[in-house]
């Protein structure tokens, strides 16, 4: 039985019953089964291939389980702390850097929509470890982002991701050509398996119209950051995919893109971590002695 008809049948179950809790019930029910999912996958990946780092996978403020993975891949090349840019930040409340920024990583968050970037000024302290950018990124004007921070002298970039719903590639590319980042986190358009290569034409204001015109498939994504960058995993959500840079790669096994390409499973990202997520620990942080 899949997930889908677990939960179906679930509420049917719960929907019937006189209880007044049906929909909390049938919610925690829904979290248990996405837990069982997201266990059960990485089992079966710790059998063929003990070294993907997406066996490590879980979720404290990312979308779904690449918090873990992320971590898991810093370790293995010593990056305790660093410096990040992150394209598509949101409103800091889910992405892939607000858990690095718990554990003293200084960095740039960049969206393009004016009501996220409001909501993350109001909420916390920003220009000590954390800056944020209002901004259009393009491949054109993504090597600008540190001085559009007010911090031009930024430093070496240990760590970019970018999720923009359409030029992702393009503008990883770009930020390769600036930084040459330790490690690249990008959305990939999972809906297209390995090998299919293809990937949306670049058009600086390009934006998603909620369909299947987006981003590059994982193919593509490894194509274009081969030699100079490794695939080492892809989350188990089917949402992002992780390089590193080839000098750093041989600390991870070498196993082929097409076995660690995972498939479109976005029931996923409906897992949660705890209550709902917020900026207030990040506040805290940022207001506290860390935020040198």
């Amino acid at each position: 039985m899949t997930v889908l008809e677990r939960l179906k049948s679930t509420a049917r179950t719960v929907l019937t019953s006189a209880s007044n809790s049906a929909a909390t019930s049938l919610d925690a029910l829904l979290q248990l089964e996405l837990s069982k999912e997201l266990a059960r996958l990485q089992a079966e990946v710790r059998a063929v291939m003990p070294d993907n780092p997406c066996a490590c996978g879980f979720k404290v403020y990312s979308q779904a389980d690449e918090d873990g993975a992320l971590e898991e891949i810093c370790r293995r090349i010593g990056l305790s702390s660093g410096h990040f840019i992150e394209i598509g930040c949101g409103d800091g409340r889910e992405n892939n850097s607000h858990y690095l920024l718990l554990k003293g990583w200084r960095g740039i968050w960049v969206d393009g929509d004016a009501e996220n970037i409001a909501a993350i000024r109001t909420a916390i302290p920003l220009g000590g470890r954390l800056r944020v950018v209002e901004q259009m990124v393009t491949r054109d004007n993504v090597a600008s982002i540190p001085a559009a921070a007010g911090s031009p002298d930024f430093g070496e970039v240990d760590l970019f991701s970018v999720d923009v719903d359409g030029n992702d590639l393009a503008i990883a590319l770009a930020a390769i050509k600036a930084w040459a980042p330790k490690v690249i986190v990008g959305e990939y358009n999972a809906k297209f398996r390995y090998p299919i290569k293809v990937e949306v034409a670049y058009k600086p204001l390009h934006r998603w119209s909620k369909d299947d015109y987006h981003g590059a498939s994982l193919a593509a994504w490894v194509e274009q950051l081969q030699p100079h960058y490794r695939l080492v995993a892809c989350n188990l959500a089917g949402t992002n995919a992780f390089f590193v840079r080839s000098d750093l790669a041989d600390r991870f096994a070498a196993y082929p893109p097409d076995r660690l390409y995972q498939p479109a499973r976005f029931h996923l990202t409906a897992l949660r971590s705890g209550h709902a997520p917020s900026l207030s620990f990040l506040r805290n942080s940022l207001e506290s002695g860390l935020d040198t």
